[in-house]
């Protein structure tokens, strides 16, 4: 059957609006005439769904969609009807994105759609996970715990990503005023010594030679050697497009010896949060796995859940699924058994990435607290070699005039 979209005119003279699913427009007419007289426009959802504006694909931020998560769950606890309930939070939402998916949605809503279906038909925007969990919740009349569910499970997301980039801002700081500061000694301090020394005419020791050669170099071709990075790096950026490229540089990711680690914990603490949202709100363990493997950042540890579906279709558990999954840590993996085995799966999967997001956060701290150093090291290092450079030329000019 087909689902179509009818505006009609009651008996009292007011336009109304709603679906109704019949095998044909003819079908369609004459349920909608058995309550209204007047059918004005009747249309297939499909046709429907082809004419809305979709949104670009764009990102939502995780701390936003807490926010109207939170919304959502105060609001339908209260008992406010769907449509109402999206219309207040389109109203007081400042997220602009956010803001114009709910407004259609709610125009979706009151004109007969799932609360699921009229958030999926925007386009590429909102999180698989949200949606899921939504449809979920509306399958089984959960839907308000999981908004509840969801509110907590972004919210620890934002302030996870919040705390990340922190940490990093310091020494990416760091490496951008180091940069300037060679930059500017390159091109301008060094040709000005390089002409004080050719005056003089001595010869000029190693470092000096080195020094006002890279000088000469970037003076010289320093344009071809932006535009040769600014070509690799696109060419990077295209071939990470392709299955391939994305499936290699995962693998890379993942074998880095101090990133690496950080990847594979964020990886296991993704999955672990994800799949005790999902569960929680009554996916069935297949599905559940199916939408976490699409969830997951690094993308060879999604490919790695998602071959789990034909296991767990097969009647193996999860414990054995993930046994072949290389790069999940083997507590992920004995705690993910154990909750299986005595029924409290969810609840496991909750501790355990609450351990793993804590270890996220104090690896990547120590990472970047072992990366200031060498920074600094490597600054100094370079300091010292300019230094060595300017003044080893005066040194043996002075002692030349001593004689």
């Amino acid at each position: 059957m087909t689902t179509f979209q009818y505006k009609a005119i009651s008996k009292s003279g007011a336009q109304v609006t709603g679906v109704v699913e019949a095998y044909d427009e003819f079908e369609a007419v004459h349920k909608v005439k058995e309550t209204y007289d007047i059918v004005t426009k009747i249309t297939p959802v499909s046709a429907v769904l082809e004419r809305k504006d979709l949104l670009p694909p764009l990102s939502v931020r995780h701390k936003s969609l807490a926010l109207v998560c939170s919304q959502f769950s105060i609001l339908l606890s209260a008992g406010l009807p769907m449509v109402r309930t999206v219309e207040l939070i389109a109203g007081q939402i400042t997220d602009k994105t956010l803001q114009k998916i709910l407004r259609q949605t709610a125009q979706d809503v009151a004109a007969g759609y799932s609360l699921a279906q009229s958030l999926e038909n925007k386009g590429k925007i909102l999180p698989v996970t949200f949606l899921e969990t939504v449809r979920a919740g509306e399958e089984t009349g959960t839907l308000e715990a999981s908004f509840r569910k969801l509110s907590r499970y972004y919210d620890k997301s934002a302030k996870t990503r919040a705390k990340v980039v922190s940490a990093m801002t310091y020494p990416a700081f760091l490496c951008a005023v180091a940069a300037a500061v060679v930059a500017v000694i390159m091109m301008v301090a060094v040709p000005m010594f390089s002409r004080m020394f050719a005056s003089i005419g001595t010869d000029l020791p190693l470092p000096t030679r080195i020094l006002i050669g890279v000088s000469e170099f970037f003076s010289t071709s320093g344009l071809f050697l932006l535009l040769g990075i600014v070509l690799l790096v696109l060419a990077l950026k295209i071939y990470s497009a392709t299955e391939g490229g994305q499936l290699a540089f995962a693998k890379l990711v993942l074998s880095l010896p101090l990133l690496g680690r950080v990847a594979r914990l964020q990886g296991a603490s993704q999955f672990a949060n994800t799949m005790s949202t999902l569960l929680s709100a009554g996916l069935p363990m297949v599905r559940a796995v199916a939408v976490t493997g699409r969830v997951l950042s690094n993308y060879a540890m999604g490919l790695a859940v998602g071959s789990a579906v034909s296991g767990l279709e097969e009647g193996k558990s999860l414990g054995e699924c993930m046994a072949r999954m290389p790069w999940f840590p083997p507590l992920l993996i004995e705690m993910a058994a154990v909750g299986e085995q005595s029924g409290s799966l969810e609840d496991t999967l909750e501790v355990i990435g609450a351990y793993y997001d804590s270890e996220v956060e104090m690896t990547t701290a120590r990472a970047l607290s072992m990366l200031e150093p060498i920074i600094t090291i490597v600054m100094a290092g370079m300091t010292l070699l300019i230094l060595l450079s300017v003044y080893l030329p005066m040194f043996s000019m002075y002692g030349a005039l001593s004689r």
